[in-house]
């Protein structure tokens, strides 16, 4: 029996012989069929919340043929580890109220490079397409005629909230969420979005990038009907391993924050999903915390299935 034939596993179906198992990145991409990066592409990629497990199969592809990668404030650095020898890593970082490059020159940055014949990886923290401008870098790459691909990743809004213990939905608390933007382009609060109807509509709100603005936020959801003592999540650092968590109502959320210190980047989520938590931290659990079986109160109420 030759050494591959040893490393073929038995299925659990039928008691087939699966796949080979791969052993690096390029066999991984050879057995998967993933796609071959070619020069002169660009790839937009999202990195997921930050722990590098969460990174996809075609993002690690991407990492391991990419000649340059672009990365974003929210890419955590050990995710570079992935990147090919000799890769050129390129932070072009923007962060609300700090210095940062402008859109439009990461945009011709992205073309310069793949118009000289690089593999160029855009990587961003959680998925291109979320709050992550990844639209607006993928129609400049068609108005210069350069082929690009999008890889989504996993976004904040779920993923760094599973990690906190919070589902963003469960039936005995919401059938519908609702996601938004803390901050305009400028920084300011977005004045475009109908606050009147995501405070009565929306049984969960998430929000991203609103801490600087959250006093104002929760003023105006509360204004518009929100309850005061409505439960309220942060988490800063998301799935990483100095991830933390908030817990507050919206009524005292900004004042909680600011007594804690509590610094960006976190995501917020408004919603009775907050306690849910109380039963479901599962990393909390790993060090001890002892969870709810019941943490809604419902479980004397007829299972329907």
């Amino acid at each position: 029996m030759s050494e591959m034939d040893e490393k073929k596993v038995i299925s659990l179906t039928g008691g087939r012989k699966a796949s080979p198992v791969p052993e690096s990145a390029g066999e991984a991409a050879t057995t998967l069929g993933l796609p071959e990066f070619e020069p002169g592409w660009v790839w937009l990629v999202g990195a997921g919340p930050g722990d590098p497990g969460l990174l996809t199969l075609h993002a690690l592809n991407a990492l391991r043929q990419a000649d340059v990668v672009v990365y974003d404030a929210l890419v955590d650095e050990t995710v570079l580890q992935f990147a090919k020898p000799g890769a050129k890593l390129e932070y072009s970082g923007k962060r609300g109220g700090k210095p940062g490059p402008k859109q439009r020159d990461i945009s011709a940055k992205l073309v310069e490079f793949a118009r000289a014949g690089r593999r160029v990886l855009r990587l961003k923290g959680g998925d291109p397409f979320v709050f992550g401008r990844g639209g607006e870098e993928a129609l400049a790459l068609v108005d210069a005629g350069i082929p690009f691909r999008i890889v989504p990743g996993v976004t904040a809004g779920i993923g760094g909230l599973g990690y906190a213990g919070i589902p963003v939905t469960h039936r005995d608390v919401n059938h519908a969420v609702t996601f938004v933007t803390g901050h305009m382009a400028g920084g300011d609060v977005p004045e475009n979005l109908d606050w009147p109807s995501i405070a009565r509509g929306s049984p969960v709100i998430v929000i991203y990038m609103a801490i600087s603005h959250l006093g104002e936020i929760s003023k105006l959801l509360i204004e518009n009907g929100r309850n005061a003592n409505e439960p309220v999540a942060l988490v800063r650092n998301a799935t990483l391993k100095d991830q933390s968590v908030l817990e507050t109502t919206l009524g005292t959320a900004a004042e909680d924050v600011a007594r804690a210190e509590f610094k960006a980047p976190a995501i917020i989520v408004i919603g009775d999903v907050v306690k849910l938590r109380e039963g479901l931290d599962w990393l909390g659990a790993l060090e001890g915390r002892i969870l709810k079986r019941d943490p809604l109160g419902v479980r004397g109420k007829q299972d329907v299935g």
